[in-house]
C-alpha cells in the first residue's frame, strides 16, 4: 500500500514539517557545526581523503547528526541505512548486515547509520564488530551520552567520536532566516521576541523550527507578536537536563566549581537551572553539604552548620518555600572562604593508614586495665596533657615503625589562619621539649 500510494505521487504532495523541508541537501548548508565541516574540520579532511571511518556522533538533539550521516553517505557513494536502537533488535541486525553483506558482493559499501546507539545492551553493541572490521558497513552511531560510559570500549576503539554542539543564536538566525525563505514570509515577530524564540530553542535546530512553524499557524493577517504574547502561544521547551545521564553530572560539576571558585552568581545559576530541570532539591542539599566539608572544611566550620541547616528548612518546609533555603546555603558556600585543608590532610592519612601495615600505637599512650598490661609497660611515661604547661605535653602519638607525619596543613585563609598559628605554635614548643 505504501508502495502504491508512494508511485502515485502523492506522497510529494503530503504535509511535510519544515524540518523536513529545510534539511540540508549539501554538508555546506549545515550550520552551527564548523569545526566539523569548515575547511580545517575532523570530517572534512576524511572527505578530502576518501578515507571515511566509522564514527560516533555525540551532541544534543537537533544538532544535525542525522542529516550529516546521510550527506556523508552521499559524498562518499555509500549506500545509506538507518535504524534506531530505540526500536530495533537482534534480528534487526542481522537483516541490516546481511543486506549489507549481499550488497557489498555486487561491489557497493554500506554506511548504517545508528540513532540513539547507546540504548543497545553490550552483546548488540559488539555484534557490530565483525561486520566492521572486515568493512562490510561503515558504522556512524549517534548519541547524546556520554561515549565513555555508554559505549563499549571495543566499539569505542574501532571509531572516531565527533561531537556536536548546540547550535548557537548566529546559528539558529540563519535557520529561522531560511524558514522564512521557504515560507515566502516573515515570522510576525518583533525583535524582542525573536530573541525569545531562539533561547527556547535551547541550541535545538529542530525545536527552532517547529516554534517557528507553531506561530505561523498561531498568527492572523498582519498580526506581530511581542514577547508576552508568544510565550502565551507556544510552550516553553523543557530544558535539556536528564536527571539520570549526562546532563545531570555536567550541571552539578558547574555548581559545584562554581562554588569552589567563589562565584554565587554562577553558582545561584546552575544551582536554578537543575531545580528548573526537575532535580530533587535533597540531592543538591547533599551536595551542598559535600561542598561545605571538601572545599571550605575548617576555614569557615560554619559553612558546614549552614548546609546542615538548609537541608533541615527544606525538609520542614517542602517547596517552593524550602528552595529559598538552598539558595541561601549555596550564596554562602560560595562566599566562604576556600580551604581543602582537611579534604587533602584525609586522603594523605588514608594512603598511610593503608600502606603503613598493621602497627601498634606506642605504649605510653595505651591504657592497662590488668596486671600484666602493666608489667608490659603499657602506659609507661604517659603525659596528661592538662597537667603540662600549655596544656600540651609534646609527645609522639604515632607507631614508633611509622616516626612522626605531617598530613594536615591549614592555608591561611579564613579560620585556618588561626589554626596555623596554633600549630605552629605547638611545633615549637615540641621542639622545646626534645619531642620533635
Amino acid at each position: 500500500m505504501s508502495d502504491l500510494f508512494e508511485a502515485s505521487g502523492l506522497a510529494d504532495s503530503a504535509p511535510r514539517p519544515l524540518a523536513d523541508r529545510l534539511r540540508p541537501k549539501q554538508l555546506a548548508d549545515v550550520v552551527g557545526q564548523d569545526h566539523l565541516l569548515g575547511e580545517e574540520g575532523g570530517l572534512t579532511r576524511m572527505l578530502k581523503t576518501r578515507s571515511l571511518g566509522s564514527l560516533v556522533f555525540w551532541g544534543p538533539p537537533g544538532t544535525g547528526k542525522t542529516t550529516i550521516a546521510r550527506l556523508l553517505a552521499h559524498e562518499t557513494d555509500l549506500a545509506f541505512e538507518q535504524i534506531s536502537a530505540i526500536f530495533s533488535g537482534v534480528s534487526d541486525l542481522k537483516k541490516v548486515f546481511e543486506t549489507a553483506r549481499m550488497r557489498r558482493g555486487s561491489g557497493r559499501a554500506t554506511l548504517l547509520f545508528v540513532d540513539e546507539i547507546h540504548r543497545f545492551n553490550r552483546a548488540q553493541q559488539d555484534s557490530f564488530l565483525p561486520v566492521m572490521e572486515d568493512g562490510t558497513i561503515t558504522l556512524v552511531g549517534a548519541t547524546t551520552e556520554n561515549p565513555s560510559f555508554e559505549l563499549n570500549a571495543a566499539l569505542l576503539s574501532r571509531s572516531h567520536v565527533m561531537t556536536f554542539h548546540s547550535l548557537n543564536q548566529d546559528a539558529l538566525r540563519k535557520l529561522l532566516a531560511r524558514a522564512e525563505d521557504e515560507e515566502g514570509k516573515a515570522l510576525p515577530l518583533d525583535e524582542a521576541a525573536r530573541a525569545v524564540l531562539i533561547r527556547m530553542a535551547d541550541g535545538d535546530g529542530r525545536s527552532a523550527l517547529t516554534l517557528a512553524e507553531d506561530v505561523w499557524r498561531a498568527a492572523s493577517e498582519g498580526e506581530v507578536f511581542d514577547a508576552e504574547r508568544l510565550q502565551e502561544i507556544v510552550q516553553r521547551r523543557a530544558p535539556i537536563y536528564d536527571k539520570s545521564a549526562d546532563g545531570h553530572y555536567n550541571l552539578i560539576s558547574a555548581l559545584h566549581k562554581s562554588v569552589r571558585g567563589s562565584d554565587p552568581d554562577a553558582a545561584l545559576y546552575w544551582f536554578c537551572r537543575m531545580l528548573d530541570g526537575g532535580e530533587d532539591p535533597l540531592y543538591l542539599a547533599r551536595r551542598l553539604i559535600r561542598m561545605a566539608v571538601e572545599d571550605i572544611g575548617l576555614a569557615d566550620p560554619n559553612a558546614l552548620v549552614q548546609a546542615n541547616a538548609a537541608r533541615d528548612a527544606y525538609q520542614m518546609l517542602g517547596s517552593p518555600e524550602g528552595e529559598l533555603a538552598l539558595a541561601q546555603s549555596v550564596v554562602y558556600l560560595a562566599t566562604a572562604p576556600k580551604s581543602n585543608g582537611v579534604y587533602t590532610a584525609y586522603k594523605a592519612a588514608v594512603r598511610a593508614a593503608k600502606t603503613s601495615g598493621s602497627l601498634l600505637p606506642p605504649k605510653h599512650i595505651l591504657n592497662a586495665p590488668t596486671k600484666l598490661m602493666k608489667q608490659e609497660g603499657y602506659g609507661d611515661g604517659y603525659q596528661y596533657d592538662h597537667d603540662a604547661p600549655d596544656g600540651f605535653s609534646g609527645q609522639d602519638y604515632f607507631p614508633e615503625d611509622l616516626g612522626r607525619q605531617s598530613f594536615y596543613d591549614p592555608p591561611e585563609r579564613g579560620f585556618e589562619r588561626e589554626l596555623r598559628k596554633r600549630l605552629d605554635y605547638w611545633e615549637k614548643l615540641r621542639r622545646e621539649r626534645g619531642h620533635s
